[in-house]
């Protein structure tokens, strides 16, 4: 049987629903996270080495420049989480269909937001 249906090989013409973009976002926060994991561990030995070399780490990450960097790092770690626990919920059959499935896509981008500027405020 020969397939006659048209195919749209670019991506960049396909208008996702927002519950795959969620799901997108969660796999590519996953992946910067997991390749973050190398330079945290040298930054923690390096900041265990001596105290001179843990004082210039403090004084780096206190800067400005520095907790902009932190930030952006905790908002893919806060967005992991809450997609994360919005994925376990939908593994328990809560929230499957498909408009509480885009409801909590939007709420999982609040809550992340949320999360980020109190966390941006506790910084500064």
């Amino acid at each position: 049987m020969k397939d006659t249906r048209p195919k749209n090989l670019n991506l960049l013409t396909i208008r996702f629903p927002m519950p795959a973009i969620i799901s997108i976002l969660h796999r590519i926060s996953g992946v910067f996270l997991f390749l973050m994991i190398p330079l945290m561990l040298w930054v923690l030995e390096y900041s265990l080495e001596t105290q001179n070399n843990f004082q210039i780490l403090h004084d780096k990450l206190t800067s400005t420049s520095g907790k902009i960097i932190i930030l952006l790092c905790l908002a893919a770690f806060l967005y992991h989480f809450v997609a994360g626990i919005r994925h376990l919920l939908m593994d328990m059959e809560i929230g499957v269909e498909l408009k509480s499935g885009k409801y909590s896509a939007i709420l999982t981008l609040i809550i992340t937001f949320l999360l980020t500027v109190l966390a941006g405020i506790y910084l500064w």
